[in-house]
């Protein structure tokens, strides 16, 4: 589905990423882990049209989509969620995702200024999409709740379901499980593959080992802006250069 091929990423004097090539396969959880500084978040930028590669290409489904900008890439079925969540805080948590919602509506602003029936229409058919996303994300129940006042693991939730309101063919969750406690880490795993079973394809950052091990069907280990090792979990857990460079054994 996506083919990540010679990817090098060069600031100033530093090569944040290293000649990386990799695939992701259509319907997969794919996982990305490495120490802090490893090139992880540097990749999933690139990979989201935030930066340009010094050199490489990525293509989805054949086509060259380098140097596509994320408005595009998102047209195109790609959307991400980042490590530090991004609400609009004074939106209600419906009207958040009803945001992202927006971006596939066809009513220009004369139909809106002047409340035409097609773009009431359209309205209530966003209202009730937003809805459909916030209940699959198990938050349905917090729509009217102002999003600055959520807690950290239901405002994690609303971004997931906000960029799935997108209908995305494939979504990347930089570090989803981060600041979440173990029940709120139980509840994301059963997430991310309730997404999985409706083909949509997931790729995630992330640090908590166990999580990943759970849900990946495959890894992708980068060490210093390299790929160390790639495989499935069994795999990555038994690759001798993982245990010394990642988990700090043998």
């Amino acid at each position: 589905m996506l083919a990540i091929q010679g990817i090098t990423q060069v600031f100033g004097g530093l090569t944040a990423l290293d000649d990386v090539t990799f695939t992701i396969n259509r319907n997969d959880i794919t996982g990305v882990i490495g120490p802090n500084g490893a090139g992880k978040t540097t990749l999933f930028n690139i990979i989201s049209g935030i930066y340009t590669p010094t050199t490489g290409t990525i293509s989805l489904d054949g086509r060259n989509i380098t140097k596509f900008p994320p408005e595009r890439l998102a047209a195109f079925g790609m959307v991400r969620t980042f490590q530090n969540i991004e609400l609009f805080g004074q939106m209600t948590v419906l009207e958040n995702v009803m945001v992202g919602l927006h971006t596939k509506s066809r009513c220009g602003i004369i139909s809106c200024a002047f409340k035409m029936p097609w773009h009431l229409h359209e309205e209530r058919r966003i209202r009730e999409t937003a809805h459909t996303w916030l209940r699959f994300c198990g938050i349905d129940e917090l729509a009217d709740t102002t999003a600055a006042n959520l807690p950290f693991g239901k405002g994690r939730l609303l971004e997931i379901a906000r960029a799935l309101a997108l209908e995305p063919q494939i979504i990347f969750m930089d570090e989803p499980a981060a600041g979440l406690n173990s029940r709120e880490t139980m509840g994301l795993a059963d997430l991310i593959r309730k997404i999985r079973d409706r083909g949509i394809t997931v790729v995630l950052v992330e640090h908590d080992m166990e999580l990943v091990m759970d849900v990946c069907d495959r890894i992708l280990v980068l060490n210093l802006g390299k790929k160390l090792a790639e495989g499935t979990p069994r795999e990555i857990q038994e690759n001798p250069a993982v245990i010394a460079a990642y988990l700090g054994e043998g």
